[in-house]
């Protein structure tokens, strides 16, 4: 059965749909009727994820009400994934109520995992991405007895492999603390960053014991590979960055070569002006927008306001512009914090601090939206 056709159809509830539902609760609902489709009625905020690890938080402390704000713009909430998408047709397939159809549609689901694709399956492996079901598998995981301190590898030198590798060096209520180490890849930690921020996430992961070893990864026979010798692990965390969902390219969506929906300055499709795409799933084709929270954040208020256009039969005008430096706050798992700000960097409780401040009051103006405590 098909549902009646819906003047704008979200599909998924990242970050920058998250900021569009919050624009719609505040400001009214563009479109005459609006639907969003995802999976859950809450979004995890993966920048919180160490804080849990570590115990500076609880597990539901990160977590934005999408059932409600949804309720708050006025927003049909069907909780189902998208399977396929017919984008000439203007229709997607759902896993559990069929087809819905759209006049205009935006997409923000996420990353899709890819660690088994590109380091080999294993049971031990956890991928981060998508981050509530490592969130469901870690803490299951975790809450498993030991005779013996836990051996984990993080997969990734990137500002998430580096996090984690801290939280799980610290983990809330081990009666040890685990062994950490850390397969960067052949770029090292936190390639891509100034001198600075990298000398002192190095220096901290020494001090806390963590290994580190700069080479690729790989599992084979069983076995988890770097520098051609076994590294030993009973827990494998992957934090290798983003992969494209399937159902955008096997639409007829025009993508990147890694499969990622490409869109313009404006957030439309190349190929389907009439459908926006933002976050983890997308990739600009004009200038180059690293997959991260923060970029998915700053990028919400602009596919905001052009779908606010659309819906008054202008065209888009917003685009985001990523700053030439971009402010990083890795928490050390143990009260302290790593700012990186270009060649800047600097270590601390009061760098926590702010990193808390930050994070907590991203949910809090959700959740006043909600009327929230």
């Amino acid at each position: 059965m098909t549902a009646s056709p819906r003047d704008l159809l979200l599909i998924g509830a990242g970050h920058s749909h998250v900021a569009v539902l919050a624009d719609w609760a505040r400001n009214g609902l563009p479109f005459e009727n609006a639907t969003v489709l995802t999976p859950h009625p809450t979004l995890r905020y993966s920048g919180m994820v160490p804080g849990w690890i570590s115990g500076e938080h609880s597990r539901e402390a990160g977590l934005v009400d999408i059932e409600g704000l949804a309720r708050a713009a006025g927003v049909e909430l069907v909780l189902d994934r998208c399977a396929a998408i017919d984008p000439a047709a203007r229709s997607v397939l759902t896993r559990e109520h069929g087809l819905r159809s759209f006049k205009t549609a935006s997409i923000d689901v996420g990353g899709a995992g890819q660690a088994a694709r590109v380091l080999g399956d294993d049971e031990r492996l956890i991928d981060v991405r998508p981050i509530d079901r490592f969130v469901d598998r870690l803490a299951q995981t975790l809450a498993q007895p030991l005779v013996r301190p836990l051996r984990i590898a993080v997969v990734g030198g990137g500002a998430g492999g580096v996090e984690l590798a801290f939280a799980l060096r610290n983990r809330h209520g081990a009666s040890h603390a685990p062994a950490v180490t850390v397969l960067a890849g052949e770029d090292g930690v936190l390639p891509g960053f100034a001198s600075a921020p990298r000398n002192k996430v190095r220096a901290e992961m020494e001090r806390q014991n963590i290994a580190l070893i700069n080479a690729d990864a790989r599992i084979e026979r069983g076995q988890l590979i770097a520098s051609d010798r076994p590294i030993e692990a009973d827990l494998i965390v992957a934090a290798i960055g983003s992969g494209a969902p399937d159902w955008p390219r096997m639409g007829g969506m025009e993508v990147d070569g890694a499969g990622f929906i490409l869109v313009d300055q404006h957030q439309r499709s190349l190929s389907h002006p009439h459908i926006l795409a933002a976050g983890d799933c997308a990739a600009r084709a004009d200038t180059h927008v690293p997959h991260s929270g923060v970029h998915a954040v700053h990028t919400g208020p602009v596919l905001a306001a052009n779908l606010r256009a659309l819906a008054k039969g202008t065209a888009p005008r917003r685009s985001y512009t990523p700053r030439r430096r971009t402010l990083y706050l890795l928490s050390t798992g143990r009260g302290e914090a790593i700012a990186s700000y270009g060649g800047f960097a600097a270590q601390g409780r009061w760098v926590a601090r702010l990193k808390a401040w930050i994070d907590t009051g991203w949910i809090a103006k959700y959740a006043r939206i909600v009327g929230q405590p």
